[in-house]
């Protein structure tokens, strides 16, 4: 066992017994690297990666070539989920230096930390154009010993370089032009997938901020007339992916992507930031289209993560796996003869019809043939087809499906599991709780608001200790300093859980989390937020997320915080700090549309006409106004409700000493007050 086998990190102990001499990122092996002048090995990965996997098992599990490592190198192992900050640093120079990016990620640093070689998955020997990692560990340890002064030299030059383009990507003086989002619209018509939805092709990832921002401008920015509008570029996108194999038919929420352009083949990980934005997002389109498919797949992926990925302190875990017993997907695919030895051959022939099972399959894998002839589950016929086709009343047929779909996860469950990280993470969890918060909204489901206010509970006391949080819970462990998402997510979540249930200590929890972060990460010289904070630990580069990746940019989202905060509590300068990201942003949007849609909300949010909704009475008081409310998609609108009165602007001297009164206002004037439902609904849609 070595150095790894005493960290909290899954991914960290999965290589605690590699007879590499894995040091974890910290004072201990970066002492050693200066004291005895030898280069960095950096690899970063996660516990729920395949090609992590592979790489594990090819070279750092291989006698000879850890031989030739703990010779040449002091070797050190990042989870990039734990450590954002090193993999974000490192993933730039590995963007710059190669064109590509991705895990593993292999970086070769000299003692003060400066790379000057970089990649991601290397094979034990020269194939797909990669060199083989034992020959490229040989070369450059070779380099090292006998050109060290060029190799430090090239080293010190790559920095520089990517420092200076750091400062580059963002600078003050931008502009905002409302013309801006309906040209970004329009450049995303460009690449959507009409047929399949999604934008580009092979690979497809659901891009959660983008669609979200679609369904905004939707609905608050024009009568969006175009085709298609950016409401049926996401509905579509969503009911492909719905009945795609990148769904888990049986036992509900999505995998990481699809590996093709029809959301049929995924990578099997399932993350707990995907399916959070994801069942967000179905909610919301749900409210538009009221088609009970988008409220379905809403409530079957918030329930798969109430099953399957709850820790008992409170949080969410991290992901599970795509590997089990070694093999990718091994868990999710299906031959004819499994299903039919689980249902019978006539059950069993209706549930491969629905489901798509052929003798043939549909997924295989070069490196495991026993795999072929297995299915992933989609659904690419309509029940509605399926009933007409075989003469059965849809309701029944509907109702033998689902019990066929239990039989099928009860025998799943029987079969060796893929691992699971069970890592919690606060940005992470950030986001799970402004879902499940929305969910209990919207739905009115009791359930879920449990499940937020458990989230919630669990950050407030275990991630936060009154002035900042921590970024991740592992091992009974709150530990490292939290990232910029960490603060803008869980800020978002307290406000949705605050709308979910009227209580305004929430607020008053989201603005302490701005206020820190404000302190601890905005830059007061040239604008925009810092990814780590002014106190934690310094790396070579201090960056400024932008970017959104599977999650919402750190700007984006703190963009959206203080955007939102300025509004509720008055305070004029946080809307302002909104503005500063956009601006400068700006002349990025329309070039990179799909990597924007957080600061793109926060955009709509700031072109868009203030709507604020107040609703004051006790909770069973307020219920029908707040159900009403719940109808309608208005992303936009400042919902305030309160048991009486309040500490914010909106609802500063208005009490209901009986029943509930709501008002609706547009920039602070307002309708009458709104003593029934009949009334708020005809001022709402008005």
């Amino acid at each position: 066992m070595n150095r790894l086998a005493h960290e909290t990190s899954p991914y960290l102990r999965q290589h605690a017994e590699n007879p590499v001499d894995w040091y974890p990122w910290g004072e201990e092996a970066l002492a050693k690297a200066k004291a005895e002048q030898k280069p960095i090995l950096l690899s970063v990965g996660y516990s729920t990666c395949h090609w992590c996997h592979v790489m594990a098992h090819e070279s750092f599990e291989n006698l000879a070539t850890a031989a030739l490592m703990n010779d040449a190198f002091v070797n050190i192992k990042v989870d990039r989920e734990e450590r954002p900050d090193i993999d974000s640093v490192y993933m730039t120079f590995t963007q710059a230096l190669t064109g590509q990016g991705g895990w593993p990620m292999t970086v070769f640093l000299t003692p003060d930390l400066e790379p000057f070689y970089a990649g991601t998955y290397f094979p034990p020997t020269d194939q797909h154009g990669r060199p083989a990692f034992p020959r490229l560990l040989a070369n450059i340890r070779h380099a090292w010993q006998e050109n060290r002064e060029k190799v430090e030299e090239s080293a010190a030059s790559i920095t520089k370089q990517i420092r200076e383009a750091s400062d580059r990507v963002a600078v003050r003086g931008g502009t905002i032009a409302p013309e801006v989002l309906a040209n970004v619209v329009d450049g995303l018509r460009a690449s959507y997938d009409p047929e399949q939805g999604g934008f580009g092709g092979a690979p497809k990832f659901p891009t959660t901020t983008v669609f979200e921002f679609l369904l905004w401008y939707h609905t608050t920015v024009t009568g969006d007339e175009e085709e298609p509008s950016a409401l049926d570029m996401v509905a579509q996108t969503l009911r492909r992916m719905a009945h795609g194999g990148i769904y888990d038919h049986l036992g509900g929420g999505f995998a990481r992507y699809s590996v093709d352009a029809r959301w049929l083949v995924p990578h099997f990980e399932k993350m707990l930031y995907d399916n959070a934005q994801l069942a967000r997002v179905y909610l919301h389109v749900w409210q538009l289209t009221e088609d009970p498919l988008f409220e379905r797949i809403a409530r079957e992926t918030l329930d798969y993560l109430l099953r399957e990925m709850r820790d008992e302190a409170g949080g969410l875990y991290a992901a599970q796996d795509a590997d089990s017993e070694g093999i990718e997907g091994k868990f999710f695919v299906w031959t004819v003869e499994e299903i039919d030895a689980i249902l019978g051959s006539d059950d069993g022939q209706l549930f491969r019809t629905v489901f798509g099972v052929t003798l043939e399959g549909n997924f295989s894998d070069p490196h495991h043939p026993e795999l072929t002839g297995r299915n992933v589950l989609s659904r690419p016929h309509a029940l509605e087809e399926i009933a007409t086709a075989n003469g059965i009343d849809l309701i029944e047929l509907t109702a033998r499906v689902e019990v066929l779909c239990e039989q099928m996860l009860a025998a799943r469950e029987q079969r060796v599991h893929p691992s699971r990280d069970d890592k919690v993470i606060t940005a992470w969890n950030g986001l799970a709780l402004s879902a499940f918060a929305e969910a209990a909204r919207i739905l009115d489901d009791a359930r879920y608001l449990e499940a937020a206010r458990g989230i919630a509970t669990f950050l407030r006391t275990t991630m936060w200790d009154g002035t900042r949080l921590r970024h991740v819970f592992a091992g009974n462990v709150a530990k490292i300093d939290g990232q910029l998402d960490d603060y803008a997510s869980v800020g978002l979540g307290a406000l949705d859980l605050y709308r979910a249930t009227g209580d305004l200590d929430l607020v008053a929890w989201a603005a302490q989390l701005l206020d820190a972060a404000i302190e601890r990460f905005h830059d007061d010289e040239d604008g925009g937020f810092f990814e780590s904070p002014s106190d934690g630990e310094e790396l070579i580069l201090r960056q400024k997320p932008f970017f959104d990746a599977p999650t919402p940019s750190g700007n984006g989202a703190i963009a959206l915080l203080a955007s939102w905060l300025g509004r509720y509590l008055g305070r004029p300068e946080w809307e302002s700090l909104s503005t500063e990201v956009i601006a400068l942003v700006s002349e990025q949007l329309e070039r990179a549309p799909t990597g924007f849609g957080a600061t793109l909300q926060a955009l709509t949010l700031a072109l868009t006409p203030h709507l604020e909704i107040a609703v004051v009475g006790e909770p069973a008081a307020r219920a029908p106004f707040e159900r009403e409310f719940a109808r309608h998609f208005l992303p936009t609108a400042l919902l305030a409700p309160a048991p009486n009165g309040g500490s914010l602007p909106i609802l500063a001297g208005r009490d209901a000493p009986q029943g509930a009164v709501a008002y609706v206002c547009e920039d602070m004037v307002c309708d009458l007050p709104a003593l029934d439902v009949e009334t708020f609904r005809d001022q709402l849609v008005g």
